[in-house]
């Protein structure tokens, strides 16, 4: 059944069975619990949202551009759901029905049940996420539980960290031993003036806690080195490479793959920037160093203080960053493993490079043989920069 057959057959009907509901869900129909917080607390419909009936007419304004979508509303036994659909009938919501018998018929047909559900900060600070199939209440919660380890809190890693609070990411470690400076405030805008001199993790952890005050922020005033590399980011479910030095990369990129950890990688000069993911989980992923078997020269790299950067390019690479590490956590989508984005802000055009994985890498090649952290650190040093 095509998704338009689907909610033609949900105009005009009243009601339907538990079982009806679970089906019209593949057709992208919209399944709201309008019981109250703490009746939900104890379970829910797998896949529906919480909105209690005082709060029903939200979804007049949530479906504004969508308004044919077909929304299937269930309580605990039938009632107030029927007394919802007649509201939102009123409010020009035309595509609407109650379900037959509620929750208590709902679990007597077997149908599957959400454990405990969102509550009410939560069902409103990510109302938009739950409208959409490939997040909705399961995909909320896999983005509340996950832990994700940011390397570097400056011009890529405040989009990134803003993006990702926002989001809802359960745990956000930030990684960085620098402060901040007024010379920073042109593109990393997860700091303020006020704040200047300030360990640029603690600034940030501020910003971000006033942003979304539910999630966990933990703070390491540390530079990444070969000692600490694969303690920090131990226990993560990825790494982002807000990094500006390579040593630093090739670290992560080493870690990351004896962690089995995805490391979502970018990079910014002047006014172009790439992004990409290095998956070790894929066998056919490449790595960092697929793509930087050796550290390019300082002359063909040059960092931001050298060479300049525009200051609106860190935050569109930083947000693709962010965008790439939630499609990691909610297992949705294609993400840029086995590609190299790369964007030209004065043209403003993206260019997709293939990024095979090199047989022959000396990191994650055929004959590829781990020789500690120290010797990758060495091998950085002993690269000409000049």
């Amino acid at each position: 059944m095509s998704k338009n057959e689907a909610m033609a057959e949900g105009a005009g009907e009243i009601e339907i069975e538990p079982v009806q509901a679970w089906s019209r869900l593949r057709a992208r129909a919209l399944l709201v619990d309008v019981r109250e917080d703490d009746e939900r607390a104890g379970g829910m419909p797998d896949r529906a949202i919480g909105l209690p009936c005082a709060r029903i007419a939200e979804l007049v304004e949530l479906l504004a551009a969508d308004r044919s979508r077909e929304v299937m509303l269930i309580c605990a036994s039938g009632q107030r759901s029927l007394r919802a659909r007649e509201q939102l009938i009123d409010l020009g919501l035309a595509n609407v029905v109650s379900i037959r018998g509620g929750f208590q018929h709902w679990q007597a047909q077997g149908l599957p049940v959400a454990a405990g559900s969102l509550d009410a900060d939560a069902a409103d600070r990510y109302s938009r996420h739950l409208l959409l199939p490939e997040v909705g209440v399961a995909g909320q919660a896999r983005l509340a539980r996950a832990r994700i380890a940011l390397v570097g809190a400056g011009g890529l890693g405040s989009p990134v960290a803003l993006y990702l609070a926002a989001a809802g990411i359960g745990t956000l470690t930030l990684i960085d031993n620098d402060t901040v400076e007024r010379s920073n405030l042109q593109r990393q805008v997860v700091h303020v003036d006020a704040r200047i001199g300030m360990a640029k993790t603690e600034s940030a952890r501020i910003g971000l806690s006033a942003l979304n005050p539910t999630i966990r922020i933990e703070t390491h005033e540390t530079r990444i080195v070969s000692a600490n590399v694969e303690s920090l980011l131990q226990g993560h479910d990825l790494v982002i490479d807000g990094a500006d030095n390579f040593p630093t990369r090739y670290l992560l990129d080493a870690a990351s793959r004896r962690l089995r950890m995805p490391m979502v990688y970018g990079a910014v000069h002047r006014f172009t920037g790439q992004i990409s993911v290095f998956d070790p989980r894929n066998a056919d992923s490449p790595c960092y160093r697929c793509l930087f078997p050796h550290p390019p020269s300082a002359a063909e790299a040059p960092n931001c203080s050298e060479a300049g950067v525009l200051g609106v390019l860190p935050g569109i690479i930083g947000m693709l960053q962010a965008n790439e590490a939630i499609k990691l956590v909610l297992g949705q989508g294609r993400t840029l493993s086995g590609r190299l984005l790369c964007f030209d802000a004065l043209d403003a055009s993206f260019r997709e490079l293939s990024l095979a994985r090199d047989p022959a890498c000396p990191g994650c090649g055929d004959d590829a043989a781990f020789a500690g952290y120290d010797d990758i650190a060495d091998f950085c040093a002993a690269q000409p920069r000049t």
